[in-house]
């Protein structure tokens, strides 16, 4: 006898083999049994959530620290590849949270599993950073416009040609004390990135420098500008200023902590840059690259080497991670009910 299914039995083994074939073919491990399936299609059905990703310990202290984020009280988490995806609500907004680790693969990783596993409309990204920008203080928020990866080298000997097609280079013996003579270090041209995504052609990717965050969230977050944001870290240490956030400027990513005064001044006078980090841009990447919404809020944690002596970041990287979760914690609830887009 010939039995036909209902609209939302078909639908539902739609999304059984949908969430199967995502886990049996992705390069992370999730043991494959009926419980996480479950979980994983229990928590979606709830949906849909904003992603949230931070990066290290600090941050995420100071994101729970803010009391705005609400467990789940049924399903507070799902641990996946060694990470605890946190399921909960901020002002009534669905959320899932996840730390990513330090580093532009653990922040790609991150993310792509992020959009892979829950029904969430976009990415909100948050952390610390350094600035480059001298008209940028500690403790102040930055949401950039635009990210750069800044860390992808064509790096030749000093009678080597650089590629034409780099955007940018650096002379190592531009820097050398005394001046004059050569420096065995040659040059570095800075290249393009290859950006791969849902609205381009299969299997071909397109040359991409700056890596743009979500004009509509960037709208929302210009209404922030003006927000009280932490000045002091105890009763006896306090900023010298104010703290601002600022939306709209730009920002440099690369496996690499900037603590280096000649490299800061570098990337802000060649890419105007105003602040430098590890993982924004490959957050950001795997986000456009999927198709989905993203911003970043990142406070200012140090200088990026301008200052005199050792880096400010054990001193003053829990204040501006207080203030970059204060950013994020408003700009949920402002964010529009409607598709949050």
């Amino acid at each position: 006898m010939e039995t036909t299914m209902a609209p939302k039995q078909v639908a539902e083994c739609l999304l059984t083999l949908v969430m199967i074939n995502l886990l049996v073919v992705s390069s992370f491990s999730l043991p494959l049994n009926r419980r996480s399936l479950k979980l994983i299609q229990e928590i979606n059905r709830k949906g849909p959530y904003i992603g949230l990703i931070t990066v290290y310990p600090p941050e995420e202290a100071a994101f729970f620290h803010t009391g705005a984020f609400k467990p789940n009280p049924k399903h507070p988490s799902l641990d996946f590849s060694g990470r605890r995806f946190r399921v909960g609500k901020i002002h009534d907004k669905k959320v899932v949270y996840v730390r990513c680790g330090v580093g532009m693969v653990n922040a790609a990783a991150a993310t792509q599993q992020m959009l892979d596993l829950f029904d969430v409309v976009g990415i909100v990204h948050f952390g610390i950073s350094g600035s480059a920008n001298n008209s940028m203080s500690i403790g102040d928020v930055t949401i950039p416009q635009q990210f750069a990866h800044t860390g992808i080298w064509d790096w030749v000997n000093p009678n080597g040609t650089l590629d034409l097609d780099d955007v940018a280079q650096l002379d190592f013996e531009v820097y050398n004390e005394p001046k004059g003579g050569e420096n065995l270090l040659g040059h570095i041209g800075f290249r393009n990135e290859q950006l791969y995504s849902e609205s381009g052609n299969p299997n071909t990717a397109r040359p991409l420098f700056w890596a743009k965050t979500t004009p509509k969230w960037l709208q929302v977050a210009a209404h922030l500008e003006g927000i009280e944001l932490v000045q002091c870290v105890n009763s006896s240490l306090c900023l010298p200023q104010k703290p601002k956030l600022v939306v709209g400027l730009r920002g440099s990513t690369g496996n690499t902590f900037v603590d280096n005064a000649a490299y800061r001044n570098f990337l802000f006078q060649t890419f105007r840059v105003s602040s430098v980090d590890m993982e924004s841009s490959a957050v950001v990447m795997t986000s456009l690259s999927n198709g989905f919404p993203v911003i970043v809020i990142r406070g200012l944690s140090d200088l990026a080497g301008r200052q005199a002596g050792e880096n400010p970041i054990q001193t003053f990287g829990p204040l501006a991670a207080i203030n970059a979760c204060k950013v994020v914690v408003q700009f949920i609830k402002d964010l529009p009910e409607a598709g949050y887009v």
